[in-house]
C-alpha cells in the first residue's frame, strides 16, 4: 500500500499570510537599517562627507520602503476578506456599533 504523503499542519495561504505579516513587522526595522547605513560608509581617510549623495541615497530608500510597503498593505488587506472570524471572540467576530 502507498502512504500518502502527509500535509502541512497549515494550509498553504495561510502560512503564506503569516510569513507575509512578519515581513510586514520587519520592514520598519529593516528601513532604520538601511536609514542608518551611510553613517557606517563614511571614508576613514577623508573627514567630508557627500551629503548630496547620502540624501539622495535617504530618498531613494524612503521612496523604496514606502513601496514595499504598499505591496504589503495591498497583499493583506486582500487575504484579510477570506479569514474566518476569530473563535476566541464572544460576539462571533461581529463589531459592536
Amino acid at each position: 500500500m502507498a502512504r500518502r504523503p502527509r500535509l502541512p499542519f497549515l494550509p498553504r495561504s495561510g502560512y503564506r499570510m503569516r510569513r507575509l505579516h512578519d515581513a510586514a513587522r520587519l520592514l520598519p526595522l529593516f528601513g532604520l537599517f538601511l536609514m542608518i547605513l551611510p553613517i557606517l560608509w563614511s571614508p576613514a581617510d577623508d573627514d567630508h562627507r557627500r551629503t548630496a549623495t547620502d540624501g539622495l541615497y535617504l530618498f531613494a530608500v524612503w521612496i523604496a520602503l514606502i513601496g514595499v510597503a504598499a505591496i504589503f498593505a495591498r497583499k493583506l488587506g486582500r487575504g484579510q476578506d477570506d479569514a474566518p472570524a476569530d473563535p476566541a471572540r464572544r460576539d462571533g467576530g461581529q463589531d459592536a456599533l
